[in-house]
């Protein structure tokens, strides 16, 4: 008998909007009829390190280009690594960001959005993708770390911008980050379970 191949399933959102504790709650939640590999971008792989250590958190922001570049390297590198093992051993993967972050954190900055889709085209189309809906002024509230890079208001405006024309487009499924944290993780997982039911 074929073991049922997994499903990958993608958390986005602004800093802040608590997608990654939405995606950890998820994981927790799958885990109990699951299988299930909980996992981020960046990796924790050689890029997705050197971009948290050295452009995440640099004294001033590095060229678009090489921001978009990068990810779109360690993007491949943790699909080869980790998602695509766990998928093919019948996990659930819940990824805390994904290419939409590209496409809205980059092209926020100016860079064509065709163009962040060409160097991600080899990367793996997510099953589900939810976008955790939290206005900019808020997220940047609640962030009490030091902030990265991106982390500024006009930034998040754009951001948020870009991801609403895919949820518009249909390519993320919003959820109203704005309510508490249960509220928020029983939407994600309504979301989630109705897609299931269909497609498993």
């Amino acid at each position: 008998m074929l073991k049922q191949k997994g499903k990958f399933i993608v958390i986005e959102g602004l800093d802040g909007s608590g997608k990654t504790t939405q995606a950890k709650l998820l994981a927790a939640s799958l885990h109990l009829q699951y299988g299930v590999w909980c996992t981020a971008e960046p990796s924790h792989g050689e890029i997705g390190t050197y971009i948290r250590n050295r452009v995440l958190y640099g004294e001033a922001r590095v060229s678009t280009v090489v921001e978009a570049l990068l990810f779109a390297a360690d993007r491949i590198e943790h699909i080869q690594n980790e998602v695509q093992p766990a998928l093919d051993e019948g996990k659930m993967v819940v990824c805390d960001r994904y290419t939409f972050s590209s496409l809205a954190y980059q092209g926020s900055a100016g860079l064509s959005l065709d163009w962040i889709q060409a160097i991600n085209k080899h990367a793996l189309k997510p099953d589900l993708a939810i976008y955790i809906d939290v206005a900019p002024e808020a997220v940047l509230q609640r962030l009490k770390r030091k902030k990265s890079v991106m982390e500024n208001l006009e930034t998040q405006r754009k951001v948020q911008e870009i991801y609403q024309r895919y949820v518009e487009k249909g390519d993320l499924v919003s959820v109203d980050g704005d309510k508490s944290k249960a509220e928020v993780a029983e939407a994600v997982f309504t979301v989630v379970t109705k897609f299931l039911k269909t497609h498993c």
